[in-house]
């Protein structure tokens, strides 16, 4: 099978995170060096003021955050499995309409590898951006990842 017809990761996500499914999210780019997802408005979703759910927020930058640890790690699951430690997010601006997050991972991927080759468990960050369609930051998340060695 060829590249070009292996689904994307976004494609993955999507076909296997119900959350991601439900909040219809959108992903627009899924590399090792960044991963886009976007949630359109949607009223279902909104909270009592108008804007996405604090909720809908939190499984936003949380779904941005997996696929760039599958970009980054996926060739490594036979191995290990990815597993989020530990997150804190801070909502800073009011969010109205449809939001994007962007993650970045907060260490090299080759740092990474290279303990967990040694046999450790390691942990990394992974720095997520919430913001409006006009660039606004209405929030900003971290969370701490591992990949847990199959015993």
């Amino acid at each position: 099978m060829s590249s070009e017809t292996l689904p994307s990761i976004g494609e993955m996500m999507a076909a296997s995170v119900p959350m991601a499914r439900t909040l219809n999210l959108e992903f627009t780019e899924t590399t090792a060096a960044r991963a886009v997802v976007r949630m359109p408005d949607q009223p279902d979703f909104h909270n009592h003021v108008g804007g996405p759910h604090a909720g809908a927020m939190f499984t936003l930058a949380e779904s941005a955050s997996g696929a760039i640890v599958m970009a980054a790690f996926g060739d490594q699951l036979g191995r290990a499995v990815p597993l989020a430690v530990r997150a804190e997010i801070g909502y800073k601006k009011l969010a109205m309409g449809p939001v994007t997050a962007t993650a970045e991972l907060g260490r090299p991927v080759a740092e990474v590898i290279a303990e967990l080759d040694a046999g450790e468990r390691p942990e990394f960050p992974v720095n997520i951006a919430i913001t409006r369609e006009d660039g606004g930051v209405t929030g900003e998340m971290s969370i701490v990842w591992t990949l847990r060695p199959n015993k």
